[in-house]
């Protein structure tokens, strides 16, 4: 994107590389997934640069190669015995803390609203509250798994205002899609997301978040009662 302030940039990839590293010790240094991870980053990588997604008349009805996929994976995990026991092997603590990055995700897009590039609604300025998610983390992570204050029901219902945090934003995001924003009544159309390297934020972070999200659920509501 023109005219956007290399701090910009700097802030989405260093985001982008935390959350790889986060979740790549999540899943106890899985090589087989990270690897899987970046070709998967290449791939959408290679196609953005090219322009694939930048062009407003195609975004929307490509959209969807950004985060199907992904989807499709978190599906198999659930319903496949090896999927599931990889779920049931990533680490809780490290799950929990993993949701920091949403944070300097939503100064990103702030950022972007600024750039006219993201509708305000998108925002914490507007009726994104995803913020919280990151700011609560370390406060979760630190009284749930540290001294052990919480409850594995209080913790799933911080995961599960988590979730409804994220799936708010990304209805937002695709509302907003060029296509569409106005018959949803969004005063600006988000293009940034067809954009390298904004594009991995539906390609690769929203679907990490997803995926520890139900994976933290799930192992919790497999703990005993009283845990």
């Amino acid at each position: 994107m023109e005219h956007l302030p290399i701090y910009v940039y700097l802030t989405f990839g260093i985001t982008v590389v935390i959350a790889i590293w986060l979740f790549y010790r999540a899943t106890n240094y899985s090589r087989t997934f990270l690897t899987a991870l970046l070709l998967w980053i290449l791939l959408q990588s290679i196609l953005a640069i090219s322009g694939f997604y930048k062009d407003p008349n195609t975004l929307t009805e490509r959209f969807p190669l950004l985060i199907v996929p992904p989807l499709l994976f978190l599906i198999s995990r659930l319903v496949t015995k090896s999927g599931r026991t990889f779920l049931d092997g990533l680490n809780l603590p490290t799950l929990t803390v993993f949701h920091v990055i949403r944070i300097p995700v939503e100064l990103v897009l702030f950022w972007l609203y600024l750039s006219k590039g993201v509708p305000e609604a998108m925002t914490f300025h507007g009726r994104n509250f995803d913020v919280f998610s990151g700011i609560s983390a370390p406060f979760i992570y630190y009284f749930g798994f540290v001294n052990k204050k919480l409850n594995k029901w209080v913790i799933i219902t911080w995961n599960l205002v988590c979730l409804a945090l994220l799936l708010n934003v990304v209805s937002s995001a695709i509302l907003s899609l060029p296509a569409r924003f106005v018959l949803f009544g969004f005063e600006q159309p988000n293009v940034a997301l067809g954009y390298f390297p904004f594009i991995l934020l539906p390609a690769v972070l929203v679907p990490l978040v997803l995926l520890s999200t139900v994976a933290t659920i799930r192992q919790l509501l497999k703990m005993p009662f009283g845990s």
